[in-house]
């Protein structure tokens, strides 16, 4: 027993005196500007596209969504959350990840084994050596032994793996809130295309009743000899082409159905909307500094979080170089006879140490030393790459939303002169001033005004459920699991 005490002092001591070997992690740096090229100044602020934000601010946290002021939007989206089956993969990824902690820390304690045995054995009276005149020349063996295997962690491996395993499992839920917010904002984009499209129907259907009636005002004036048979002609071609574009937008508002029907975890066939054309406006989005899209963007998170990883990798890759130290032990009772198995005098045990050191290996070292190297610079470079395309995807819909509001404002004026234009063309037409020419022209140009204002505010509102997105949509890094908690 002093024996067995020493053994396990000596490797308390050593798993005491055990350092990691490798470098120490620290974030990568990457280039941020002071504010957005695309900054809002005060005349935007006012005008109420969106404002810079402060910490009070509570528009991008949690519900995103509800910004918009749709409750049949809230409604869909909330059933994204529950029943959307990227999202449950996700979750279930997490999950796996999360099981693997426990898996790798398990190596932090003795894998302690039991395995009994009993046994008859009678052996040859043919056996050199063995007296041919004794007749019990066979033994039972009863064995009740225990194991124990224990790796000290003198370089840090087994926790180096750990911390990796718990980085990893940091990365995976920051990929399940990635997976969130982009099912969340794709939901949200086919329901304001599906809206864009029946407010185009509503549009093309009154278009095809004001060409109806233009259609019977030519036809009037052809019987009545006031107007020629081309005006008939050209007004019956304009309302067949109108009824063309009615039939066609309904294409594109099926599979803006279906596509939100999917989202939401059912068949298209079990899904419908009833339409309602788009009437709503892009909300007031507040926009931070660039620095802090660091800490809201989940993929962000992920890319960095596997950085982390990386450099626990290359930790363990360089503990390889160093001897393993191992404690093995063994105890348990042995005897021929099963009845007094457990005394005192069948008690058997064995305890030792071993440290083992890989003389040669080929290189495979070495190999693996720079393989996890590469790896580290690779996801450096990615976690470089996804920061400067969370700054693209900032900017790009900041400029939209600026440039759209001032589109928006031009395309109304534009708008009310067609109709004002139509009008006056078609009064002049009924008192015979204008042939029908100018009433197509003008019919033409007054659709193709209705149908760019209802196109100008899809755009807006698509890009700002973007720019919410790539603001990381109220997401946050400390809603990543703490690594304590990774157990």
């Amino acid at each position: 027993m002093r024996i067995v005490r020493s053994m396990i002092g000596l490797s308390g001591i050593a798993l005491l005196a055990g350092c990691s070997v490798g470098p120490k992690y620290t974030r990568p740096s990457v280039t941020t500007s002071a504010a957005y090229k695309e900054n809002p100044p005060q005349s935007f602020e006012q005008a109420g596209i969106w404002k810079p934000a402060h910490p009070s601010d509570q528009e991008l946290r949690g519900k995103w969504w509800e910004t918009f002021g749709d409750p049949e939007l809230n409604a869909l989206e909330e059933q994204v959350t529950v029943s959307n089956q990227s999202l449950k993969e996700a979750e279930a990824r997490f999950r796996q990840a999360r099981a693997l902690v426990g898996f790798n820390r398990a190596s932090e304690f003795p894998t302690i084994a039991v395995g009994p045995s009993a046994s008859y054995v009678k052996d040859s009276n043919n056996t050199p050596a063995f007296p041919t005149t004794v007749s019990r020349n066979g033994a039972g063996d009863f064995v009740l032994p225990v194991d124990l295997s224990y790796e000290v962690d003198l370089w840090g491996r087994v926790r180096r793996t750990v911390a990796a395993s718990r980085e990893e499992t940091q990365a995976t839920a920051a990929d399940l809130a990635t997976a969130s917010l982009s099912l969340h904002a794709e939901l949200a984009i086919d329901y304001f295309e599906l809206r864009s499209a029946d407010a185009q129907e509503k549009i093309l259907d009154n278009t095809v009743k004001a060409y109806t009636d233009a259609y019977q005002l030519t036809e009037t004036r052809f019987e009545g000899g006031a107007s020629p048979r081309s005006d008939v002609a050209q007004a019956k071609t304009q309302l067949e082409d109108a009824q063309v574009q009615d039939t066609d937008v309904t294409v594109e508002r099926a599979a803006y159905e279906h596509a939100i029907a999917v989202l939401m975890g059912k068949p298209p066939a079990e899904f419908s909307l009833a339409p309602a054309p788009l009437d709503l406006r892009p909300p007031v989005i507040p926009v931070s500094v660039p620095s802090e899209l660091l800490e809201r963007r989940p993929d962000i998170a992920a890319a960095e979080r596997r950085v982390a990883e990386a450099n626990e990798q290359i930790g363990i890759a360089r503990a390889a170089y160093y001897p393993t130290l191992g404690l093995n032990a063994a105890a348990g009772f042995e005897s021929t006879q099963i009845a007094n198995l457990l005394s005192g005098p069948n008690a058997l045990w064995a305890v030792g140490p071993q440290l083992v050191e890989t003389l040669f290996d080929g290189g495979r070292r070495r190999a693996t030393s720079r393989a996890a190297w590469a790896n580290f610079d690779a996801l450096t470079a990615n976690y470089r790459q996804t920061t400067l395309t969370g700054f693209q995807e900032v900017e790009d819909n900041l400029a939209a939303l600026r440039i759209l509001d001032r589109e928006a404002n031009q395309q109304r004026d534009a708008t009310s002169s067609a109709a004002d234009w139509l009008e006056v063309s078609t009064n002049r037409y009924t008192g015979g001033v204008d042939n029908y020419l100018q009433v197509i022209i003008a019919q033409t140009t007054d659709l193709t005004n209705q149908r760019n204002e209802v196109d100008i505010l899809r755009r807006r509102m698509d890009a700002s459920v973007l720019l919410i997105k790539a603001l990381g949509g109220g997401w946050n890094v400390t809603e990543l699991p703490a690594q304590a908690s990774l157990r």
